[in-house]
């Protein structure tokens, strides 16, 4: 649910602390202004600048998935499983629809790298998780 997704021919992942660690069995609390949406907004400007000159990157441009880690290292790893999740093929069945035609998929995503998290630590164990899909 604390995401956002803008399309592009290439994909930057990221991962920011946009809420504030929540209470006991609430993953997400407060939003937090100054490390997490002001990093969210430099990340979207950037791309905002880069796709708008077409100097920059001729006939591409880039997209985004940015995910709240809620200032939890646990959270952001798993909010790092979700950009492999849509390479991983669909679970159970044999891929095939009830007619017996192939299913429509959406192209993978480009997700050409990952920017974030704000610790080293978590930044470490979802850049170890993420260097096993290359």
């Amino acid at each position: 649910p604390h995401a956002i997704r803008l399309e592009g021919d290439l994909t930057l992942g990221g991962l920011f602390p946009v809420h504030a660690r929540g209470p006991a069995g609430v993953p997400c609390g407060p939003v937090k202004k100054e490390k997490g949406i002001h990093r969210l907004e430099a990340m979207l400007y950037a791309l905002d600048r880069v796709n708008g000159d077409p100097r920059v990157l001729p006939n591409l441009t880039l997209g985004a998935r940015i995910l709240d880690t809620c200032s939890r290292d646990t959270y952001a790893l798993e909010q790092a499983l979700s950009f492999v999740r849509s390479l991983l093929p669909p679970e159970g069945g044999d891929g095939r629809c009830p007619d017996g035609s192939p299913p429509r998929r959406p192209p993978p995503e480009r997700l050409v790298g990952v920017i974030g998290a704000s610790a080293s630590s978590v930044s470490i164990m979802v850049a170890n998780v993420l260097r096993l899909f290359a």
